[in-house]
């Protein structure tokens, strides 16, 4: 009986699984190189619901970030600010701009009247106190995985400025993601932790630079800068998986 299929279609399962071999090692690569953090995070910017111009009160104004975000030198985990926080300004600063109208409703909560004082209709517990409204819903742009424990004032406290993990915020109008703040990302500062570190009074001043010698490289400077401040301090950063996987 005459063959139905010519010779050559005998190496057709060995072409495809070659084939399909070839499309999962590109689908592979494509996936470890570009589904990491520095293409899926940075560059992240959210919409807020308040229009808030890092550039200008930290930039302009000289805000310290610690105004706002008051928590991190006390505490594991970073804050954001209250309606109370916005409007110890703008209770007189562009108290009636219609941006702050969420800010407003948060602060003033139930009063009507706006004054701190609530009507006999809206004083439901009888005390007369205000009563404050829902939180203002800033959506968040820095969050590490579950999995991962990182503590804010430890590194605050020992001369990490922010400007390492979150880039330059005070030329940001909106604050994106700047750092892909992966795990070699955080290795590499841990194995040389002498590039990150300042004195703790230039912590939240985000254009500091160590002081140089003329020619000296900035980089140099840094280094020297940095190793004394790691040798007074006894900065030893865990290298371990235990470090930051508890």
């Amino acid at each position: 009986m005459r063959n139905l299929f010519p010779k050559w279609s005998n190496t057709i399962p060995i072409k495809l699984i070659i084939a399909l071999g070839l499309l999962g090692g590109g689908v592979v690569a494509a996936i470890t190189y570009y589904a990491t953090p520095k293409y899926t995070r940075v560059g992240y910017q959210p919409t807020q619901p308040v229009p808030y111009d890092h550039s200008f009160h930290a930039g302009q104004l000289g805000l310290d970030c610690r105004y706002c975000h008051h928590g991190v030198e006390k505490s594991s985990h970073a804050n954001i600010p209250s309606a109370n926080v916005c409007m110890s300004c703008h209770k007189n600063v562009k108290s009636d701009s219609p941006l702050l109208e969420v800010v407003r409703e948060s602060y003033f909560g139930e009063d009507s009247n706006r004054d701190g004082k609530l009507s006999e209709e809206e004083d439901v517990n009888g005390d007369g106190l205000l009563t404050s409204g829902p939180s203002v819903p800033w959506v968040r742009v820095h969050k590490a995985p579950d999995y991962v424990y990182f503590n804010h004032a430890i590194h605050v406290n020992r001369g990490v400025s922010c400007v390492e993990c979150h880039g330059r915020i005070d030329e940001m109008e909106e604050v994106y993601h700047a750092k892909h703040l992966s795990m070699a990302f955080c290795l590499e500062c841990h194995r040389n932790p002498e590039m990150a570190l300042r004195p703790n009074s230039e912590v939240t001043n985000l254009s500091w630079s160590a002081p140089t010698e003329p020619d000296e490289d900035p980089d140099l400077a840094q280094i020297h800068a940095g190793l004394e401040l790691k040798n007074n301090w006894g900065v030893n950063p865990p290298l371990s998986c235990t470090g930051c996987h508890r």
